[in-house]
């Protein structure tokens, strides 16, 4: 089984697609909600097949927090955190930022910088805050750092949901997870009755298919006009849509305000198809702060720019 969610700090814009390898094809069902996160994954590992689930958000950690950290790992860093609830509170000030407290900031405040925010963690400068695969490319500009946590352009707010109220729970009650790229290869952690979980950015998926939305991804039209390109995208990866699924794409995923996650959802699935049939490598730079610690997001080949 493949599957992406689409994650958020809002409940309402978790969603989550699905398909199943059958007789050499992908069958993919619409976008569902996620609903209750300690369900998801015994739900998705009913069948006892291996799973893949890519998640859009964050899994890792930039290299120069994590120089300062005792762990072998981010795994055994994620773990720990269980005994650490305070590092998931979200700093209002930087007087309060330290590196048991890297989140910032709780509101908009005058003067915050990046800049500042790096310095109140003990860094150089702001670049220290991302991590390798966060940094901007030819193909894309940056992403927003793990722990910056104000504006559309940030992902913090869904690493701290996910992480805190999905994932250490998970991991807490020993449910059967491995963590790409930190604990091998895509193909190779999928083991019956096992998750393997990969970072997953919709918008580079979207440049991994080919596909580019004529306008904002929050409007249903642009991504109605999208339709017949990404039916192509789908045939091209061997997905086969449910009448429901292939009714959502022709409508542009709804006119709510859920209709982005719901594209989302069904772009970052065909990323990960892409992945496990072999159209994209699984590549994972040369580099052991990357392997360990950082991340990669997964069918990402563009190193960033210098």
């Amino acid at each position: 089984m493949a599957a992406h969610a689409d994650w958020s700090l809002d409940p309402r814009k978790r969603w989550i697609s699905v398909a199943r390898l059958s007789g050499g094809a992908w069958r993919a069902e619409a976008p569902v909600p996620v609903g209750d996160v300690a369900a998801l994954l015994p739900r998705l590992l009913k069948g006892g097949g291996p799973v893949a689930l890519g998640l859009d958000l964050p899994l890792g950690l930039p290299r120069e927090y994590a120089r300062h950290l005792p762990e072998p790992d981010f795994p055994a860093f994620l773990r720990g955190l269980a005994a650490r609830p305070g590092f998931f509170a979200v700093s209002a000030g930087l007087d309060t930022v330290s590196r048991e407290r890297p989140f910032y900031p709780a509101r908009g405040v005058r003067g915050m910088t990046r800049a500042a925010h790096a310095a109140a963690l003990g860094m150089d400068g702001p670049l220290g805050l991302s991590r390798l695969c966060d940094r901007a490319t030819a193909e894309r500009p940056a992403g927003a750092p793990l722990f910056w946590t104000l504006g559309a352009n940030q992902s913090g707010k869904a690493a701290i949901a996910a992480w805190r109220d999905w994932l250490l729970p998970a991991l807490g009650a020993g449910l059967p997870v491995s963590l790409w790229p930190f604990e091998g290869g895509l193909r190779a952690l999928l083991a019956p009755g096992r998750a393997a979980l990969a970072e997953v950015y919709p918008a580079e998926a979207l440049r991994q298919c080919g596909l580019r939305l004529p306008g904002s991804k929050r409007a249903q039209g642009p991504r109605r006009a999208l339709a017949p390109a990404l039916r192509a995208a789908m045939d091209a990866r061997r997905v086969l849509s449910s009448p429901a699924l292939a009714a959502a794409v022709a409508d542009g995923f709804g006119a709510d305000a859920a209709g982005e996650d719901r594209f989302d959802s069904v772009v970052g699935l065909l990323g990960l198809v892409g992945v496990l049939d072999g159209a994209r490598p699984d590549f994972v730079p040369d580099d052991p702060w990357v392997r360990r610690w950082e991340g990669w997001v997964l069918g990402q080949t563009a190193l960033p720019r210098g």
